[in-house]
């Protein structure tokens, strides 16, 4: 019996041919789950809000490879789209994670909990959101480059995806480090540079605060990158910043794997005696305005900011001066419900359970303090005629002398709770006389706050006569008493035979 060698011969070729088709889809199944050339546009539509959001999936891997330089640089030109790079020097990959990284779900680290990245998705879809080609280029310990690229056009039209290193021409200045470039970006709204720069400064600023702010440097188009707070707690204007309110709260949730971890939460109050006054833009310029409620951060990253956890307390202007930080881990991710892109949060039943009543509680009370602070400015602002009058007339009046010092006083008038029997107190220091009224005695609100919701000329005069006659009468107590004369016994017996008056009316 004889073998037919040449059938023999093409039929071992096929059965290898057949044999390496199976290994490369035991390998990369791409293939058998989706159709590639449709897979591609769609994946466009990938959910990305801006172009800062779609940015941060690389910064993120940038931070992962322990990178300490993010470089951004974008190319604009009149007659061709939008390109944009990202460059690092963190530790770069290797040939297999480079031939992975374009892959849907081609990760290295897929569902780790360790820092940003957990399922592969990052890079491949926020760089097609953006860009119809996205080419990827790595190097370490000095070695030339190599490359791979993903285009949407060449795959949309039936070519298939070929995603084998290629080895580059050229070797970088870092000794390692990564590239990625966005080309034919056609989804970028900005009609000038500038604007897009200004935007992305802002978002990335505030989105990477942390690490902005704990070294890492970061540029675009070599403009450094500066944190952006907006708890506001180092922004200084008018000599004051926000300060922190109570101590930041820990609150332990159980994780997948039966262990717990803490759900850290802070709140900052805005400082409204002295930014209340700022005009509107450079309220807006800081942060003041539209800024307020909740930013969350996953591994010192944010990923959701707006009105979150707060229960059934609803939003409101006054809301904007105070501001809240919640802070987790990423095995913490089913709680917040984080999605493949990380913007937003969904959270569950548990965490809702856990944290808002607490949190509904604090923003209440944060609320009250702000509408309180407004009104002593209001009522700072009114008083501010009165204490002009009383100081121009106390160059006519006795001099009252502290120490070896004279001269005219200067006066201040403020508010708050005190013991009902006193219906104000007034101390002299440093030659100003403060007066303070008790808004818990009867005369305040039978006086002093309907005239204050006023705003009539006449309204406003006889707030004004008020509030002489009371400085008048302190002035006097500080001139007894300077003299000798005891006045504590009359202000008590006649504030307290006032009020009963009063309560009698």
């Amino acid at each position: 019996m004889f073998w037919n060698l040449s059938s023999s011969y093409s039929e071992a070729r096929g059965f290898r041919v057949n044999a390496r088709r199976i290994m490369s889809r035991q390998h990369h199944p791409v293939d058998d789950l989706v159709v590639s050339s449709n897979f591609i546009r769609a994946v466009r539509e990938s959910g990305y809000l801006s172009l800062s959001t779609a940015l941060a999936e690389l910064v993120d891997n940038s931070l992962q490879a322990e990178a300490t330089n993010i470089a951004i640089s974008i190319g604009w030109s009149t007659d061709a789209l939008p390109e944009i790079v990202v460059e690092d020097n963190g530790v770069g990959m290797s040939k297999d994670e480079l031939e992975t990284c374009l892959r849907f779900g081609g990760s290295s680290r897929f569902d780790a909990r360790q820092s940003f990245g957990r399922f592969g998705m990052g890079l491949p879809a926020a760089s097609l959101s953006q860009a119809r080609r996205v080419e990827v280029t790595t190097w370490r310990d000095g070695a030339a480059e190599q490359w791979v690229a993903l285009d949407v056009d060449a795959i949309a039209a039936g070519s298939s995806p070929n995603l084998t290193a290629r080895r580059g021409s050229s070797t970088s200045i870092s000794t390692s480090g990564c590239r990625v470039r966005w080309m034919q970006c056609d989804r970028i709204e900005y009609r000038r540079l500038a604007w897009l720069e200004r935007s992305l400064h802002r978002a990335l600023g505030r989105i990477y605060r942390r690490f902005l702010t704990s070294g890492i440097a970061m540029t675009i188009n070599g403009s450094q990158v500066e944190p952006v707070d907006p708890m506001l707690l180092s922004t200084k204007v008018e000599r004051a910043t926000a300060r922190l309110e109570f101590q930041p709260l820990e609150i332990e949730l159980e994780t997948s794997t039966g262990e717990t971890s803490a759900v850290t939460v802070r709140f900052a109050m805005l400082p409204v005696n002295r930014w209340h006054g700022l005009d509107n833009a450079t309220k807006r310029r800081i942060g003041i305005v539209g800024q307020g409620g909740v930013s969350i951060l996953r591994a010192g990253r944010e990923i959701a900011s707006g009105w979150h956890l707060m229960g059934a307390k609803r939003k409101e202007n006054y809301d904007d001066w105070w501001r809240c930080e919640i802070e987790f881990e990423p095995v913490l991710d089913e709680h917040f419900g984080i999605t493949i892109n990380k913007q937003g949060v969904r959270p569950s039943a548990a965490l809702r359970e856990a944290v808002e009543p607490e949190l509904e509680s604090i923003a209440r009370l944060l609320n009250a303090r702000v509408r309180q602070a407004f009104e002593e400015v209001k009522f700072q602002t009114a008083a501010e005629t009165s204490c002009r009058i009383a100081a121009a007339a106390d160059r006519d009046l006795p001099v009252i002398t502290s120490g070896r010092r004279g001269g005219a006083l200067t006066y201040r008038i403020g508010s708050e709770p005190m013991p009902v029997e006193s219906m104000f107190r007034s101390t002299l220091t440093q030659r100003m006389l403060d007066l303070t009224l008790n808004v818990d005695h009867p005369a305040f609100a039978a006086l002093y706050r309907p005239l204050q919701s006023i705003e009539s000329e006449a309204a406003m005069e006889l707030r004004t006569s008020l509030e002489l006659f009371l400085l008048s009468f302190a002035r006097s107590a500080a001139q007894m008493e300077k003299s000798g004369q005891h006045f504590d016994d009359l202000l008590r017996i006649w504030s307290s035979n006032y009020g009963r008056m009063l309560r009698k009316s």
